[in-house]
């Protein structure tokens, strides 16, 4: 099954961007984890659904902190983590400005859920696809 089959898959079950982002990597990197997932809605929508900035820009944020974040109280974030989110942030704001004008979820899918079926799946699986290339051009994945 390819990229978009799977999203589109997972849509149908349900699930929005953030959560989607989330099912794929952890798929990708072969762990399961039902509360990341569950968690990662509350991204979804623009950030709890207020239409605000797009849940694949936030949910990426989030693959990429799943790696370099800090783990515990007594370690740091990867040395990877603020270039690595900086390069993902300028892609998406760059990419998203390019094709949509905007950042946030209610301007690129302008309020209308056949929008949301139109553009979604192509913005989670370039966003998908971005954050495992900035992932393993660091020898992070």
């Amino acid at each position: 099954m390819d990229l978009t089959d799977r999203i589109l898959e997972l849509s149908r079950y349900g699930y929005f961007c953030s959560q989607i982002l989330a099912i794929l990597l952890l798929e990708t990197i072969g762990e399961d984890n039902p509360k990341l997932v569950q968690a990662m809605a509350g991204l979804n929508g623009g950030v709890g659904f207020s239409g605000g900035v797009c849940g694949c820009m936030t949910g990426g944020c989030c693959l990429i902190s799943y790696f370099t974040g800090k783990p515990d109280d007594t370690s740091y974030d990867s040395p990877h983590h603020k270039p690595a989110l900086g390069e993902f942030t300028q892609w998406f704001t760059d990419e998203m400005e390019l094709e949509y004008q905007s950042i946030d979820c209610r301007d690129i899918t302008r309020g209308n859920p056949a929008k949301r079926v139109e553009y979604c799946p192509g913005i989670i699986a370039q966003t998908y696809e971005k954050c495992m290339e900035i992932l393993e051009q660091r020898g992070l994945l």
